[in-house]
């Protein structure tokens, strides 16, 4: 079966800390009343592997929220929406030192998201999608002027499925973007690899590579003058499906890519997502 055919701020405020903790608590709420249905998530369309993006989108009158945990007290939220048949917005909001004691480091900005289905998946073809997202991931770094994992900004992404019997399928996509906001050392084009795999009807395998090409540069002397060492970011995770929940679990930047990080990251994240009529 096909899955794609049819503020700044320079000090934190005790209401910004008070928003993080309500919107923490709202998806929460949400996410805990259904898990006990019947598994639904894995035939969904999935927005990303683990921080590449798919050709998935929410369609029209789709909708869910996430909410990511990642090292030094970390929290990110995102929604997102179907507008249209092949049309999606969303927004998200984070900072570093949510969880934990001392001032909330927020994010530069909110982030945005927009993605338009260009072409639908079929026998011969992948899905394909064009979009722009903002939001990166990790920490926002002040001395960089970007995110620990940049966001892709404008960006084309190529998906394509693969079934095996009932509850067995295999994805694969491919993301070229191009990202000119964060402008640290070296900025532009990059290109990401990844797939997941259903495992069964609930667990799903994940694993991206991000080539990186935008986060490695030396000077005249060779010495590298960007966060990233030229390795280029592989992560892996795995997806529990329950209901409309995904629970998610990630090892990010296996190959140790940043500057002086001698290990992965290890995040979690919390996801629901809902149809309504309209």
């Amino acid at each position: 079966m096909n899955r794609f055919s049819c503020p700044a701020c320079k000090r934190c405020t005790r209401s910004q800390a008070y928003s993080f903790i309500l919107l923490a608590a709202l998806l929460t709420a949400v996410a805990t009343t259904t898990l006990a249905q019947a598994p639904e998530a894995a035939k969904r369309e999935p927005l990303r592997v683990i921080d590449m993006p798919t050709a998935g989108i929410n369609h029209r009158g789709e909708f869910n929220t996430d909410l990511r945990i990642y090292p030094n007290g970390g929290i990110l939220a995102q929604m997102g929406i179907g507008l249209f048949r092949r049309f999606m917005f969303g927004i998200s909001y984070g900072g570093s030192n949510v969880v934990g004691r001392g001032k909330i480091e927020g994010n530069k900005q909110p982030g945005m998201l927009v993605k338009y289905r260009l072409w639908e998946e079929t026998t011969a073809f992948p899905a394909i999608a064009l979009g722009y997202d903002n939001q990166g991931f990790g920490a926002w770094l002040k001395t960089y002027n970007r995110y620990e994992y940049k966001s892709p900004g404008l960006f084309i992404a190529s998906s394509k499925n693969f079934s095996f019997g009932t509850d067995r399928n295999f994805g694969v996509h491919g993301v070229v973007n191009w990202n000119g906001t964060e402008t640290d050392d070296d900025s532009g084009m990059d290109v990401s690899v990844g797939g997941d795999f259903s495992l069964n009807e609930e667990l799903i395998a994940l694993a991206e590579y991000n080539f990186a090409l935008n986060d490695y540069r030396t000077d005249k002397s060779n010495r590298v003058v960007t966060l990233g060492q030229g390795n280029g970011y592989l992560n892996a995770g795995v997806r529990w499906a329950v209901g409309k929940i995904y629970l998610q679990f990630e090892f990010k930047d296996i190959l140790a890519n940043r500057l002086n990080v001698s290990g992965p990251d290890r995040a979690f994240s919390i996801s629901y997502a809902e149809a309504i009529q309209w």
